[in-house]
């Protein structure tokens, strides 16, 4: 056998076992992912599975130009997150669309009218004293909450280099917090009842009452504050329907270790309106605080408060920074604060802009307009769903027939590629739905069957490559690898063009047309996948059959049924030694 010509390539269809093999196990390890994680069904979009939709448009007030930017919206997804989730709400979605714009899809069992009022309306940010505070659990004795307690630690403070006085850190719901003004460093070892320079903290005193002059209602208050577990989604929520920001209540908050506690607050002393601004920064010390700067209004308020919380002990020398009716914060004061504070801690980048981000949030002239509610039923959903895998499958059942009738044998490599194309587009829509919350609304499935053709586009494109090559009069061996270049460049070609007009929509469009354009998408990359590592080859492999490669009728490829030409090689006699040669006779 001779060798390859010096310079020549030789053959690609030499090992097209390892390109299957690539595949095979691909597919074999993304059905094992989906059925070891649980999630072997796509996940339902609200169209589907029932529910409402609704998207908002957030708006610029007057004088505040710039509002509308990522960070706030981010600050206002989890906040209207929280808010949802407050409502009882499972597996509820709430993510930024373009760059002003937030969907909220909440599934079927929701009451709708309580949903719209609580995503649509401004964050309710409120400072309050805290009153006391225990563990989240039920409390079984009034005893067991939280009382000051001036020995809680022995060490001595060490003095700021001013001369000022210091301020004295307790554990919060999700710092060890402390507050600061002026310019006025504090102490940042956390400790709890200490003597200030100049300053003796007073002794223990009882818990006070929340309202003095009604003992029935500091009873009533007393005795929730008792029952609540806040580690039950349900009595966090009853907790803190219904109250007003001028009435002391009971609230929950987590811990820097992630543990629920739970409060009595007093009525509220600052509004999240008197917040100016609020940064995270690393203070002098390399760690992360957060800054606050406050109107002249608020400014008054929280001198005010501050001066009575400081000579207090702890926990009632803290204040609980209030969202919604959670405790997301609650730092000690021991100081007078005035137009500005710092609160630091146990902070890292992330919890330091987020606290931030909450304290903006309510001073910010951000509000939302509803664009569109849509609520769909259960009973609908499985109708739309229906109707539109009856529709996907008439369109497959045409696609299958076409290429039986017209392509015969060769219609067993498409149907073969169709089917590898749905088994990765299904495990990777199931396994994506927990990954990134994607959910299969009806423009998915609409994308999902436009991609039937699409595909079966990429297989007609080398199909009739080949073809071609066979009727130039070349045996199919050949033929197959000389069409695949051409039919490559003009799958990707095709391809790409689909993928960028799928990218554009998806950035330009909201809502649920998103879920046509990333399924479309989707599937269009796992077509060049599919007809590189699968489709061609088994063409490479079926080329080698005798049933193909001698262009058996029922194979797709018979020669004179295509009108091949004479085949393009000279025939050659062998001259008989002593015979005449025809052209010297």
């Amino acid at each position: 056998m001779a060798a390859p010509k010096k310079g020549r390539r030789p053959s690609g269809q030499g090992k097209p076992g390892r390109a299957l093999a690539f595949i095979l196990i691909a597919m074999v390890a993304l059905t094992g992912g989906m059925f070891f994680s649980g999630h072997t069904t796509p996940r339902l979009g609200i169209d589907l599975a029932g529910g409402t939709s609704i998207t908002l448009e957030a708006k610029n007030e007057p004088g505040k130009p710039n509002a509308i930017n990522k960070t706030n919206m981010d600050t206002a997804v989890g906040i209207i997150e929280r808010r949802v989730n407050g409502l009882g709400v499972s597996e509820a979605e709430v993510q930024t669309q373009g760059d002003r714009n937030i969907i909220v899809n909440i599934p079927k069992g929701t009451n709708e009218k309580q949903a719209r009022e609580q995503v649509g309306t401004t964050a309710q940010l409120y400072f309050r004293p805290v009153l006391t505070m225990s563990a989240g659990k039920p409390t079984p004795d009034p005893s067991a909450s939280k009382t000051p307690d001036p020995s809680a630690s022995g060490k001595d403070k060490p003095k700021a280099g001013s001369g000022d006085e210091h301020a004295t850190p307790t554990a919060s719901p999700t710092t060890q917090g402390r507050a600061v003004t002026d310019g006025l460093k504090a102490d940042p070892t956390p400790s709890a009842g200490e003597k200030g320079k100049g300053d003796e903290k007073p002794s223990a005193t009882e818990t006070p009452k929340p309202d003095a002059d009604d003992a029935a209602a500091a009873k009533k208050l007393q005795a929730q504050f008792m029952a609540l577990d806040c580690t039950k989604k349900d009595q966090r929520v009853k907790a803190a329907q219904g109250v007003k920001s001028s009435d002391p209540m009971v609230g929950c908050g987590k811990n820097a270790i992630g543990q629920w506690e739970k409060y009595i607050l007093g009525p509220a002393e600052v509004d999240g309106k008197d917040v100016d601004d609020a940064q995270a920064v690393i203070n002098d010390r390399g760690q992360w605080i957060v800054t606050m700067k406050f109107n002249s209004k608020g400014a008054d308020k929280f001198s005010k408060i501050t001066t009575q919380l400081k000579t207090q002990q702890s926990p009632q020398n803290q204040f609980g920074i209030v969202l919604d009716g959670e405790v997301v914060s609650a730092p000690s004061v021991s100081e007078t604060l005035s137009k500005s504070a710092e609160i630091s801690g146990s902070f890292n980048q992330e919890s330091a802009t987020e606290l931030a981000n909450i304290l903006s949030y309510g001073a910010l002239p951000l509000t939302f307009q509803e664009q569109s509610v849509t609520s769909v039923t259960a009973a609908l959903g499985g109708e739309q769903l229906q109707a539109g895998l009856i529709a996907g499958a008439i369109g497959l059942a045409l696609v299958v027939v076409y290429l039986v009738v017209y392509y015969r044998g060769l219609s067993l490599i498409a149907l073969l590629s169709l089917l590898a194309s749905g088994i990765l587009t299904y495990t990777l829509m199931s396994l994506l739905g927990p990954a990134i919350g994607f959910a299969l609304n009806l423009p998915a499935v609409c994308g999902a069957i436009v991609a039937i053709g699409i595909t079966a586009d990429s297989f007609i494109v080398y199909f009739e490559r080949v073809r071609d090559e066979v009727r130039e009069g070349r045996s199919l061996r050949p033929a197959v690898e000389r069409a695949w270049p051409r039919a490559r460049r003009t799958i990707l070609v095709s391809d790409f063009v689909s993928f960028l007009a799928a990218a554009v929509l998806f950035i330009v469009t909201v809502g649920k047309v998103q879920g046509f354009a990333f399924t479309l998408g989707l599937t269009t990359l796992l077509d060049v996948v599919v007809v590189f590592l699968f489709t061609k080859p088994l063409m490479t492999l079926i080329a080698r059959r005798k049933f193909f490669a001698n262009g058996h009728p029922w194979s797709g490829l018979d020669p004179k049924r295509l009108g091949a030409k004479p085949p393009l090689r000279r025939s050659r006699t062998r001259r008989v030694p002593g015979s005449v040669d025809p052209k010297e006779a």
